[in-house]
């Protein structure tokens, strides 16, 4: 069967895999795997349990785009609609990660946001969401290229004596975490040891944040500003 013709219009990103998988007359699983995610994963996208993944944050699309032989952009265009059509409840970090990213923060200025986070008013609220938001960009960032890099997957894998299926959805489920949902196990398996040390400016809210390193002690400290 010849590839899709690009979509007129933006339709929800289950209603499209299930329209291709039907045309090719391909199966869920068989989806499951050229995409290598789980068959769970797969029945919670097309059943519209899961939101969409964010383009551009994870490989997904590619390979789905790929399998289901449609137009390079249908399956993104779908996703972004749908994600800003749903929306999502702006919310403050949990209280307990919110301790653990300041802990990685320069103790003055975090005492005084620590003083400044009990305010409950929209402005305290924006900046603890600001923060929280951006460290989790820069991990997010890590994790989106660990994605390209089959091989050191499959070693973490092992090492953790888990199976590349298992060890690839724990990263792909850190890419689709937001600052409502994120844990402080996913700090302690994705920030912490990816972010050193951060500090921002409250007149400017511009951060600077340094990050961890496994290269050689010339280029061991980098820093990233926003």
């Amino acid at each position: 069967m010849p590839a899709a013709t690009p979509i007129k219009r933006p339709i929800k990103v289950s209603q499209l895999v299930r329209r291709r998988l039907k045309e090719l007359k391909r199966t869920p699983r068989e989806l499951a795997e050229a995409v290598q995610v789980s068959e769970d994963y797969v029945a919670d996208l097309l059943a519209g349990r899961r939101m969409p993944p964010a383009p551009g944050r994870t490989d997904l699309y590619d390979r789905m785009t790929k399998f289901l032989r449609l137009h390079r952009n249908d399956l993104p265009t779908c996703a972004k609609v749908e994600r800003e059509s749903m929306g999502t409840k702006q919310k403050r970090p949990d209280p307990k990660v919110r301790a653990l990213l300041l802990a990685l923060c320069e103790p003055v200025k975090a005492k005084k946001l620590d003083r400044r986070f009990v305010k409950r008013d929209q402005e305290t609220s924006q900046l603890d969401r600001l923060i929280a938001q951006r460290l989790l960009e820069v991990a997010q960032g890590f994790v989106r290229r660990q994605l390209d890099d089959e091989v050191g997957i499959r070693v973490a894998a092992n090492r953790e004596g888990v199976t590349y299926l298992a060890m690839r959805m724990r990263l792909l489920e850190f890419l689709d975490c937001t600052v409502e949902t994120l844990t402080a196990g996913d700090y302690d398996v994705f920030i912490r040891p990816r972010i050193g040390f951060w500090d921002i400016d409250l007149e400017t809210s511009a951060m600077r944040i340094v990050l961890r390193s496994q290269e050689p002690a010339p280029r061991q400290r980098r820093a990233m500003g926003f």
